[in-house]
Parts: C-alpha cells; structure tokens; sequence
C-alpha cells in the first residue's frame, strides 16, 4: 500500500470542497443553483440534494487516481467520503448571523453606576 497521508488529506479536502460547492452553493453566476434546479425531481435532484450521497461519487475518481490497486482503491474511496462527512458534520459553515435590536432607547447615555453619595456636612473631614 503506496497510499501517501499528504495524498489522502489533500483529496479529503477536494472531495469535501467539491461536494459542498454542488451541494450548497450558487457558485459564480448561480451556474450550481441552476444546475440543482434543472436537475428535476427525481435521481439527480435527490443526488444533488444530499452532501452525504453526493460525496460517494465526488470521491470515486480520486479513490481511483489515489489508490494502485482495486482494493486499496475501493478503501480509499469510502475512506474519501466518509472524511468529507466527518468535515461536514464538525462544523456547518452556513450559520446564520446573529441578530442585535434594542427593545427600547434608554433614557440616557450615562454610565449605570449611581454617583457616590458626596459628604457636603460643615466640619467633615
């Protein structure tokens, strides 16, 4: 087995970009959103919808190009895939922001803090 860790690594991170620009984003010009959209309702559109399937066949042709033989080939392709879900599922990149409004305008901009209590007494220290 001829099978690099820098190779596996870098193709984890390709299959993993690869698969999430079909899966997820519009892509320059919308041109991965209209593919989605065109696809229709049946084998494709569910393909395209799904980050885990589609990873399956984004794997393949660099399990292919990674792996010397045809076993070594077939580990390396589930192995891809599974680390491009592993990738997906540590972290979504598509959280929302989070959101601030005020309730309401406070009467002033004044610190919160109370003044301290002044000692105006004749005689005091």
């Amino acid at each position: 087995m001829e099978l690099s860790l820098l190779g596996f690594v870098l193709c984890t991170l390709a299959v993993w970009r690869v698969t999430y620009l079909l899966a997820k984003e519009d892509g320059p010009g919308r041109i991965f959103a209209r593919l989605r959209g065109a696809a229709g309702d049946g084998f494709w559109r569910s393909l395209l919808g799904c980050f885990y399937c589609l990873s399956l066949w984004v794997a393949l042709p660099f399990a292919i190009g990674l792996g010397t033989q045809w076993g070594e080939r077939l580990i390396v392709w589930l192995a891809l895939s599974g680390a491009a879900c592993l990738l997906e599922r540590i972290g979504p990149l598509d959280v929302a922001p989070a959101i601030y409004w005020e309730s309401e305008k406070e009467e002033s901009d004044a610190l919160l803090r109370r003044p301290a209590p002044r000692n105006d007494s004749p005689g005091g220290s």
